[in-house]
C-alpha cells in the first residue's frame, strides 16, 4: 500500500513539511473515525463520501487488523451516499438528505453519526445545515467533518467525540457524582486489542472503587454513558496524547477537571503506579490499596511459575527488542519489556504521527523509561524508513524481538527475528477479547511472546 500524503520529513529534522509518499502506512484517514461511532453500542455511522471510501476504511481497520468483526453499526451496515461526479459538480446535500431519511426509516439505532469524506468537504457541502434540520425534528443525528485531507483516524476520532458531546449530550449545569469518571484511552479498532484492553482497564478502575463511563465497546452501556459524561467527577486520559483535546474541551464546556497519565499500564509495576495515582486524584487512596495488593499477589504467583522457564530455557531467548507502534502501545510495551522482562530497547518507532505540540511529552516519557534507562524515539510513518531503523539496530547475539505489525513479517524473516503483531495492521491475528494491559493482559502478552519464541526454535 503506497499513499501520497503530506508528511513531515523525519530523516532531516527541522525540514519543512513536504509532499511525499508513505509506504505501507499504519493508520487510516480521518473518515476512518466512522469506526469510532461504530464502537459505541447501538450507534451507526452514516458516511457521506465517495464510492468505496467507507468500505476500504472498514476492511483495513476491522478485517486486516485482527479480523475483529464489525458489530452493530460497522461493515456493510453503515449507509453511504456513494458520491459521484454529479455530487462533485452540483453538490451532495440533496443526496445526503435522502440518505438520512432512508436510514432513519430502515435502520434501528440510538444515535446516527454522519461522517464526511473528501468530496463533500472539498466541494463545500453544508452538511451541518442538513443535519440540524433533522435535529430540529428530534432525530438522533450528529455530524462530524472528517475529510481524509484533514488528518488521520486519530484526529478524526477527536472530531467525532466532540461532535457527540456538543450536538447530542449538550449543556449541563447539575451536580457531579463522586467516584464516576469518564475514560479516554485507546483508539477503537485502530488498536487491535481495544475491546479487551478497555474491559481490563474498567475492571481495574472498578476494583479500586470507581465507576466508569467506558463509552466504547461491549462493556459500555452506550449512549446513556455519553449522556452521563457531564456528571462525572473527572475525566481520565490514559494515553500519551489521544483524548487530551477531548478532555480539555470538557474542562472548558463543563468545568470538569481531568487527570492525564501518558501511559497505558502493562504489568504489575505499571498498573500499581497508575492505579495509585488515579486513586490519589479521586481521593480514595485508602480503599484502593487492598485491591492492588491482591492483584499483585496473584500476578507474581504466575510470574514465579514462569520464572522457571525464563531462567532455564537455553535455546535463544531474545535480549533486545524493536517496536513500531502508535505512541500509546510503543510506550506501554517498551516499559513492560524493559522493567518487567529485562529486555533492552534496540529501536523504538512511534507510527501514529502525533501532533507536534504533544511530541515533547512523548519524548520525555521515553527519556525516563526507567530509573537508569533513556531511549531515543523516532517518529516515522513510512515502513521503508522504519525498516531501515530496525535493520540498523544492535540486537546483540540473541534473536531480535520485534513488536510490530504485519508489515514487519518479511523483515523478521530477513533478520531471523521473532515477530509479535501488536499494531495496525495485524492481518495474521484473530482478536475478540484478548488484552495486553493491566495484570491479566500482561500475563497473556507473556504467553504470546514466549510461545512465539519457542515455536520459532522448534
Amino acid at each position: 500500500m503506497v499513499v501520497a500524503l503530506k508528511q513531515r520529513n523525519t530523516e532531516l529534522p527541522g525540514d519543512n513539511e513536504q509532499l511525499s509518499t508513505i509506504e505501507q502506512l499504519r493508520y487510516a484517514c480521518s473518515i476512518g473515525a466512522m469506526q469510532t461511532a461504530a464502537a459505541i453500542p447501538r450507534v451507526i455511522p452514516i458516511t457521506h463520501c465517495g464510492p468505496g471510501c467507507a468500505d476500504k476504511q472498514h476492511n483495513a481497520l476491522v478485517g486486516a487488523n485482527g479480523n475483529q468483526g464489525g458489530g452493530w453499526g460497522g461493515g456493510g451496515v453503515a449507509p453511504s451516499s456513494n458520491a459521484t461526479q454529479r455530487e462533485v459538480i452540483f453538490g451532495g446535500t440533496e443526496r445526503l438528505e435522502e440518505l438520512i431519511e432512508a436510514t432513519l426509516a430502515i435502520l434501528e439505532a440510538d444515535l446516527f453519526v454522519v461522517v464526511t469524506g473528501c468530496i463533500p468537504d472539498l466541494v463545500g457541502d453544508d452538511v451541518g445545515s442538513v443535519v440540524r434540520d433533522f435535529q430540529s425534528r428530534g432525530a438522533p443525528v450528529v455530524y462530524a467533518e472528517t475529510g481524509g485531507f484533514r488528518g488521520n483516524n486519530f484526529t478524526g476520532h477527536e472530531v467525532v467525540t466532540r461532535a457527540i458531546i456538543d450536538q447530542f449530550v449538550g449543556a449541563y449545569d447539575g451536580p457531579r457524582e463522586e467516584g464516576l469518571i469518564n475514560l479516554w484511552s485507546l483508539l477503537p479498532y485502530q488498536n487491535t486489542f481495544w475491546r479487551g484492553d478497555l474491559a481490563e482497564i474498567k475492571r481495574l478502575l472498578e476494583g479500586i472503587g470507581l465507576r466508569v463511563n467506558l463509552l466504547f465497546g461491549p462493556d459500555s452501556a452506550g449512549i446513556s454513558e455519553w449522556q452521563a459524561i457531564p456528571r462525572a467527577q473527572f475525566n481520565l486520559v490514559l494515553s500519551p496524547w489521544l483524548g487530551l483535546d477531548t478532555a480539555k474541551h470538557l474542562e472548558a464546556k463543563y468545568g470538569q477537571p481531568f487527570l492525564h497519565i501518558p501511559q497505558v499500564p502493562i504489568g504489575a509495576k505499571a498498573a500499581g503506579e497508575v492505579l495509585r495515582e488515579i486513586a490519589a486524584f479521586a481521593g480514595i487512596s485508602g480503599s484502593a490499596e487492598p485491591f492492588i495488593v491482591e492483584e499483585e499477589r496473584k500476578y507474581y504467583t504466575y510470574i514465579e511459575a514462569f520464572s522457571e522457564f525464563y531462567s532455564q530455557y537455553r535455546w535463544g531467548l531474545p535480549a533486545r527488542f524493536a517496536i513500531a507502534a502508535d505512541a500509546a502501545y510503543a510506550l506501554a510495551l517498551s516499559k513492560f519489556a524493559l522493567r518487567q522482562l529485562g529486555l533492552l530497547p534496540a529501536s523504538v518507532v512511534v507510527t501514529d504521527n502525533p501532533p507536534v505540540e504533544y511530541r515533547d511529552v512523548i519524548v520525555a516519557e521515553f527519556q525516563a523509561l526507567d530509573h537508569d534507562t533513556a531511549v531515543e524515539v523516532d517518529f516515522l510513518e513510512d515502513s521503508y524508513l522504519i525498516h531501515q531503523r530496525i535493520r540498523a539496530a544492535d540486537f546483540g547475539h540473541k534473536p531480535p524481538l520485534i513488536l510490530g505489525s504485519t508489515w514487519e513479517r518479511d523483515l523478521a524473516k530477513e533478520i531471523k527475528g521473532i515477530l509479535l503483531e501488536v499494531a495496525f495492521p495485524a492481518s495474521y491475528e484473530v482478536v475478540l477479547t484478548r488484552s495486553n494491559v493491566g495484570y491479566r493482559g500482561a500475563l497473556t502478552l507473556l504467553e504470546q511472546i514466549y510461545s512465539t519464541t519457542v515455536r520459532r526454535t522448534a
